[in-house]
């Protein structure tokens, strides 16, 4: 039971802290977009409201569950992603179609898939390891991403599914292979796509145009720069007031630099370990149970993942992907999603204890 109240305790702490930098990032954005500075955190406090009672259900609902419904859960998810291209629902935006319209909100359905391929492979791979059906089960969803485009999501997707066959027994050898085989359709799908060239070509040679294709990377630097040790003080930063782009989404953690400094960014690095510190526990309490633990791995591959996608990206160590900064960053299919995945873990743990 330990393990279960660490971990609602870092789900809590996390949720609320990111809640405090939603509105401090887009107080600016909320007021030129509705006339309202609180318009985007009342639209996260929402999806925090829907995340709880999702957190609720998951807390309530057997695992096993989760496990049964593995197979058609991944059909619902692969559905989800085919609705994108609907043009009645399928929402695009920004030349990118990852979105779906359901009239009382947007809905990313790539979120809801990591969720269904964890249960789906948990499911699979508990009862056998077979390199043949985890090739196709995972290329379909990656090349239904890739065609939306999404590359960040894609190497989540991809993330967890290797990591999930792994823990599972899978071979060593078979995904190296494999790995060797998919790096060049990889580099085939940056170099085909210009914007994915210019993030890279941005990596590489981050000052080649501040005021251009470099403009996002700069703008980092500065609120990280401005941050230094202890940072400006809550509500003092100057990069959110309309300089640096997607300052409540994916460049939140910029934001949380220059507003607390590099003491408080550490403090916030340490509620993530301990996070993943304790999921990690929670698939060591687990080992009886090989469904359940492939479940809670698969939980932890994602969440790790994207963290640590995020931030590399936010402190220039890998190109800007785009992919949400879990528990911080604004949108609500992500939050919601998170919570119910981590009422998913405190449920499996509490039933091993």
């Amino acid at each position: 039971m330990k393990v279960a109240r660490w971990l609602f305790l870092n789900v809590i702490l996390l949720t609320l802290v990111g809640l405090i930098f939603v509105f401090e990032s887009s107080i600016n954005e909320s007021y030129r977009t509705f006339g309202t500075p609180y318009a985007l955190v009342n639209q996260q406090l929402l999806g925090i409201v829907i995340g709880i009672g999702a957190f609720i259900v998951a807390s309530m609902t057997s695992s096993t569950l989760w496990l049964r419904l593995g197979p058609a859960l991944y059909v619902f998810g692969v559905l989800l992603l085919l609705l994108i291209y609907f043009p009645l629902i399928g929402l695009e935006l920004n030349g990118a179609r990852r979105w779906l319209n359901l009239g009382f909100m947007i809905l990313q359905p790539v979120e809801i898939m990591k969720f269904c391929l964890i249960a789906s492979f948990a499911y699979w791979f508990s009862k056998k390891q077979r390199m043949r059906p985890f090739l196709v089960l995972t290329t379909l969803p990656l090349a239904l991403l890739l065609l939306q485009p999404d590359l960040g999501s894609t190497l989540i997707l991809g993330g967890i599914a290797v990591g999930v066959f792994f823990v599972a027994g899978g071979s060593i050898k078979k995904l190296l292979l494999t790995g060797l085989i998919c790096l060049p359709l990889l580099l085939l799908a940056v170099f085909t796509s210009p914007y994915r060239l210019e993030r890279v070509k941005t990596f590489l040679n981050p000052t080649s145009d501040p005021l251009g294709t470099s403009f996002h990377v700069t703008q980092i630097e500065l609120a990280f720069g401005r941050g230094g040790l202890l940072g400006r003080g809550i509500g003092n930063s100057q990069q959110k007031l309309s300089y640096l782009p997607e300052s409540s989404t994916d460049s939140i953690f910029a934001i949380v630099g220059e507003e607390i400094g590099f003491a408080g960014t550490f403090a916030v690095l340490l509620l993530y370990l301990c996070l993943f510190f304790h999921l990690y526990l929670a698939t060591k309490q687990l080992e009886s149970k090989p469904g359940q633990q492939l479940l809670v791995y698969g939980i932890l591959f994602w969440i790790a993942g994207q963290t640590f996608l995020n931030l590399l990206a936010t402190v220039g160590l890998i190109p800007l992907t785009g992919e949400p900064l879990p528990f911080f960053s604004y949108g609500r299919s992500s939050l919601i999603m998170i919570l119910f995945a981590s009422g998913v873990v405190i449920r499996a743990t509490r039933e091993s204890a």
